[in-house]
């Protein structure tokens, strides 16, 4: 249920490329489906789905050195035909998605405008649509942004499929046409797509002129562009996405439709210098925790042995990610783990056998998510009592404690706490007071003289907040982020918990490789749980920019359970 990966294993008939061919290394994903030895047994293509991984027996394997001639059939999806209820039952809360996306394809030869299917990484946005053509039995041409890595590869990739030009050996794995200006392969394409028309229109005649009714792949040609937001990363990107975007009435094809998928939303790719006809967005949400459990216990041999593992280990996880992807992998030494009192594996766990599981898996689950972070795990008894003295707002000292660990649901490790509230300073402190607000030794510069402020200064502060509430949370570079963390860390009060601090590399001097490898990693895991938005490159600094989206409220939390005085580093007017 995500996108393209490699294959695990090696097909019995492996594609060798010479060493002055690394360029070249492309067999698309449709040629390879296509062609199939009826004699051996079918393997899974180099370039496939995580749902063809799992219906591994309908998908053939590549054979490049076929002696038939490729025709326009080789465009279709390979896989045999699967009806739409098939579909649907494949791919668990989407259904909504591919009836909408079926409206609108609509019949067949039917014109279809762009589509730009959006989502989060590892919600079945490429399994769908490649599933959902296979099902229309529609040719389509699929390329990866993530395999053609720079627009010249990408066009030749699309070419050699319309050209029926498969890279072998017997071609020294040159492509059919070497095309990099956008204005060639505008021309070529337009070419291209002419002849493959013409081509799918003789075919429909003749199956007509045969009383031929079912069969039928129409005239619609569909190109699919793949893990499209990364073209935004690469060198000419500012010529590219219009063009790509354009490229719709630039043809003026009817016969042609176009198809983005993205992990980002529109709203990412729109600049005033673009003007096009915008596509239809498709969004797919991230699954919810049924949904999750649904695709995980798919082709299970024990679902009632594995139901009960998810029973444990589902929530706590899901309070982290929701991707597919990850969370199988994850769970897959914790299963084994969690088996390992099991003499045999396809009994039923009656409720006295799911006790004693979750009694030995419980450690291991606390110690999988302490990799990067770890939730809060209260006793049952200090959980109530926490509870109880929320619902009756006692200010009693002996349950203070539970409530200060009761105020996140998560809680992550030193270094990420640091580097949480180095993000919201550079978000909400003006660039150019870093100085004065952080000494040479770290701390804050709190021998400012103090004076009454006027009614003036009052007024202007009010603005400035209100100011600021519009804009919300700036922009700031990665340098900037180090500085700053290296600053409050430099000075924060050592840790009460010596394991911890030598774990997260505290009181180690900020050139150590160690600490700044660590807060890397760090910081790309607060991304991606969204603690800390990543942007796009700026085109004056030529860095990345990120974005602190974490309100002052949760950071004031973090600071507090560091023992950090956060006021002390918070620009007020």
């Amino acid at each position: 249920m995500e996108a393209p990966q490699e294959d695990s294993h090696t097909p019995s008939n492996p594609i060798v490329f010479p060493p002055e061919a690394d360029d070249f290394k492309e067999v698309t994903y449709l040629q390879q489906l296509k062609y199939m030895d009826k004699d051996e047994t079918p393997q899974i293509p180099r370039r496939s789905t995580r749902y063809s991984a799992s219906t591994s027996n309908n998908v053939p394997e590549a054979k490049v050195n076929s002696s038939e001639p490729p025709t326009v059939d080789d465009l279709l999806v390979g896989g045999g035909p699967i009806s739409l209820d098939d579909l649907i039952s494949s791919f668990p809360g989407r259904s909504s998605q591919i009836l909408h996306i079926v409206r609108l394809l609509g019949p067949l030869n039917s014109p279809t405008p762009p589509l730009f299917i959006y989502g989060d990484a590892s919600t079945g946005k490429t399994s769908i649509i490649l599933q959902l053509f296979r099902h229309l039995n529609r040719p389509v041409v699929y390329s990866s942004c993530r395999t053609c890595y720079n627009h010249r590869i990408l066009f030749e990739s699309i070419l050699n499929q319309l050209l029926l030009h498969p890279k072998n050996a017997s071609n020294g794995y040159s492509n059919a046409k070497r095309c990099e200006r956008p204005s060639d392969f505008v021309n070529c394409l337009r070419e291209a797509l002419t002849t493959v028309i013409n081509n799918l229109k003789e075919k429909s005649e003749k199956l007509i002129s045969n009383t031929m009714t079912q069969g039928g792949i129409g005239n619609m040609i569909y190109l699919i562009f793949d893990n499209f937001q990364l073209v935004r990363e690469w060198d000419k990107s500012s010529t590219i996405l219009p063009l790509l975007f354009n490229l719709y009435d630039m043809l003026k094809m009817p016969e042609v439709s176009l198809v983005f998928i993205s992990s980002t939303s529109p709203d990412t790719f729109y600049s005033n210098n673009m003007s096009y006809v915008e596509p239809i967005p498709v969004h797919f949400p991230a699954y919810t925790e049924d949904e999750i459990r649904q695709i995980l216990l798919r082709n299970q041999p024990n679902p009632k042995l594995y139901s009960s593992f998810l029973d444990v280990a589902l929530r706590p996880f899901c309070r982290i990610t929701r991707q597919v992807d990850g969370l199988s992998t994850a769970f897959k030494p914790l299963y084994e783990k969690y088996c390992e009192p099991l003499k045999n594996k396809g009994d039923v766990p009656s409720e006295k056998t799911k006790r004693s599981l979750f009694i030995h898996i419980k450690p291991h689950i606390t110690s999988s998510l302490n990799d990067i972070f770890k939730v809060s795990s209260l006793t049952s008894v200090e959980s109530d009592a926490c509870k109880e003295a929320k619902w009756k707002g006692s200010q009693n000292n002996k349950l203070e404690r539970f409530e200060e660990i009761g105020e996140l649901d998560f809680h992550m490790s030193t270094s990420a706490k640091y580097l949480l509230i180095s993000a919201f300073l550079a978000s909400r402190n003006p660039a150019t007071l870093d100085a004065s607000l952080f000494d040479s030794k770290g701390g804050s510069d709190n021998r400012k003289r103090k004076r009454k402020a006027s009614q003036k200064a009052l007024e202007h502060k009010e603005s400035f907040e209100e100011e600021l509430l519009m804009k919300g949370p700036g922009t700031f570079p990665l340098e900037r982020l180090l500085a700053i963390f290296q600053c409050i860390v430099s000075v924060a009060e050592e840790p009460s918990d010596e394991e911890e601090q030598r774990d997260d590399g505290l009181g180690v001097p900020g050139g150590n490789d160690g600490l700044m490898n660590n807060v890397l990693l760090q910081l790309s895991t607060l991304c991606n749980a969204n603690f800390i938005f990543k942007g796009k490159s700026c085109p004056i600094e030529g860095s990345t920019r990120y974005r602190s989206t974490i309100s002052e409220d949760l950071a004031l939390k973090v600071a507090r359970s560091l023992k950090f005085p956060l006021s002390k580093y918070l620009y007020r007017r």
